[in-house]
């Protein structure tokens, strides 16, 4: 299936906007909400300088590396470069995704790392693999199935608490159905039939636009990341609006800030990304190799997880 330029802009804004929305939320993270009429929309430092991104964009590319080699997704193969980056020093990262990674790099397999690793907490449900899925959303925009199966093992890897999984594949599934021109409301629900997602998540996706800004807690829990940013989504009209207000709500900021900046990406396009966002997005890749990367860069990445055709080239250019 071909691309038209409205989903080449789509799917470049889910990747920028995942990036900018983590960027955007790393100086506000562990933080109280921010009083309503003094709401933070410039990139600040924080833990890190202003515009740099967190673990929740660095494991995303380490997911889009192994997509880029790997199609269907092999998870040992993604397992192997999670660790790789957890070795590189990454300046945070989750306690679920630290013990798996600690445990494979010891040698265990990653089925085994992260079984005992859940047996031992086996509550746990955090939004470490929801930050990261987007990736598998471009790999996939043309088949929906495909999407769904590489969504829920991206997860399994590290994150296989049934709302972790559902959640990617909720999320992933939005984020389809809005490259395919769907309304966000309309996104979210289809989203939601195609997730299968557990009875409690699924209830709070549900509820989340009518939630008031206070009942948001907006913690680590995959639930509440997930219904922190369709609430962004659903409630504003433009990328900048749902971006702003679900940083803002505090805490997990970027966590939550990556998952609503995904999401407004898909709705809204790369085009509609305030420049000033994008002229200070900027990381680098792989760490610790020196090698910058900005939002140009995450653009061209979302091409090439489209499988974009290369222009062609002009008499010029030869």
């Amino acid at each position: 299936m071909s691309i038209d330029e409205t989903v080449y802009d789509r799917l470049r804004g889910i990747a920028v906007g995942a990036a900018i929305g983590d960027a955007l939320g790393m100086p506000l993270e562990f933080g109280p909400a921010s009083p309503p009429d003094r709401l933070v929309r410039a990139m600040r430092p924080g833990r890190l300088p202003a515009g740099e991104v967190t673990d929740a964009t660095e494991m995303a590319l380490t997911l889009a590396e192994s997509l880029l080699e790997h199609r269907p997704l092999d998870p040992a193969d993604l397992a192997a470069r999670f660790v790789a980056w957890f070795r590189a020093g990454p300046p945070d990262i989750g306690s679920q995704t630290r013990g798996v990674l600690s445990r494979i790099g010891r040698g265990a397999s990653w089925t085994a790392a992260v079984d005992a690793v859940q047996r031992a907490n086996p509550r746990s449900a955090g939004n470490g693999s929801v930050m990261r899925c987007w990736p598998a959303a471009l790999a996939h925009w043309d088949d929906r199935a495909a999407l769904l199966t590489a969504s829920r093992l991206q997860s399994q890897v590290t994150h296989p608490h049934p709302e972790c999984v559902a959640g990617c594949a909720f999320v992933n599934a939005a984020l389809y159905h809005l490259l395919h021109g769907a309304a966000p409301a309309a996104a979210v629900a289809r989203g939601l039939a195609d997730a299968a997602a557990p009875d409690e998540l699924r209830q709070a996706i549900a509820a989340a636009p009518a939630q008031r800004r206070d009942d948001l807690p907006n913690t680590g829990w995959v639930r509440h990341t997930v219904a922190s940013a369709v609430w962004g989504l659903l409630t504003t009209e433009s990328f900048e609006e749902a971006v702003v207000q679900v940083v803002n709500l505090g805490d997990d900021a970027d966590t939550a800030g990556a998952v609503a900046g995904a999401l407004a990406g898909a709705a809204y396009g790369l085009a509609a990304i305030p420049p000033a966002w994008r002229a200070a997005l900027h990381g680098e890749w792989p760490r610790p190799s020196g090698i910058r990367w900005d939002a140009a860069q995450l653009a061209a990445l979302a091409d090439r997880l489209a499988a974009r055709p290369a222009a062609p080239r002009r008499p010029a250019d030869a």
